[in-house]
């Protein structure tokens, strides 16, 4: 027999369900749940309140960073650069074993040579009436297409060395020599000449700040003198929550004599 609820936790229990379904001031329902954190948190910037001519603070980054991969798989026969190496666009960066493409270069060089051979024979049998047109004409078509398949299978071949496709600096090597190269990535190239100056420039200065200008640059005492630079892009989409807009400039950089990853100062010039 089921014994019934004591009248003091029947109360309770009604209670309890009036005070859940009853609103807030407001007129929306209490929901118990941890608040959500900001979907964007605010950009952080010391240049708030700062004029147009006014020095602001900047980073120096690099204008490009790559992670180089292979475009076929393989194992890496050698690496042919370390950290901090200093690279040039097409320089080697590393090579893939390659032995079979090797021979099969070998083989359709063979193959085009002989083809050749056959059509510069060809041409005198054609002059004496030994063969006719139709044939000489299938003996060309066939040096042509030996010559395609060599030049196919030298591009296979060139896919087995790998090279930077642009000049700067070695800042990670991922793998080594004996390492098998899928989808992975075996060196990161980061681009130092130019160098991007990025400044976060408050909303007062939106439609002040236009792309050509110039800004001369100071790094303080670790590198002395000021560096002209000149603006490439500016934000058109302000970040609401700092009032906040964001700026990029080229430096020019061809002696390596500044380091990424710096802070500076700018001051653009009227």
């Amino acid at each position: 027999m089921v014994q019934p609820l004591p009248y003091l936790l029947i109360v309770a229990l009604s209670v309890g369900a009036a005070f859940a379904q009853t609103p807030p001031p407001g007129g929306m329902p209490l929901r118990l749940e941890a608040p959500a954190l900001p979907a964007r948190l605010p950009a952080l910037s010391g240049n708030t309140g700062r004029q147009l001519g006014d020095a602001m603070e900047c980073m120096v980054e690099p204008s490009l960073i790559t992670s180089l991969g292979s475009p076929v798989e393989g194992t890496l026969h050698e690496v042919l650069v370390e950290r901090g190496s200093v690279v040039t666009q097409g320089q080697e960066i590393a090579r893939l074993h390659s032995k079979v493409e090797e021979a099969s270069v070998r083989l359709k060089t063979a193959q085009e040579e002989f083809a050749r051979r056959r059509v510069e024979r060809s041409e005198e049998l054609f002059k004496n009436q030994l063969i006719s047109a139709s044939e000489r004409d299938e003996l060309e078509t066939q040096m042509r297409l030996a010559g395609l398949e060599l030049a196919q299978q030298r591009q296979v071949l060139e896919q087995r060395t790998i090279r930077s496709p642009v000049n700067g600096v070695v800042v990670e090597r991922m793998l080594a020599p004996g390492e098998r190269v899928g989808d992975g990535r075996i060196v990161k190239i980061a681009r130092i000449d130019p160098l991007n100056v990025e400044v976060i420039a408050p909303v007062e200065l939106l439609g002040r700040i236009r792309v050509g200008m110039s800004g001369d640059v100071r790094f303080g005492s670790q590198l002395p003198g000021s560096y002209r630079a000149n603006v490439v892009v500016v934000d058109r989409v302000v970040d609401a929550a700092s009032g906040t807009f964001g700026v990029r400039l080229h430096l020019a950089n061809s002696e390596g004599r500044i380091p990424a990853g710096i802070k500076c100062t700018v001051r653009f010039q009227r």
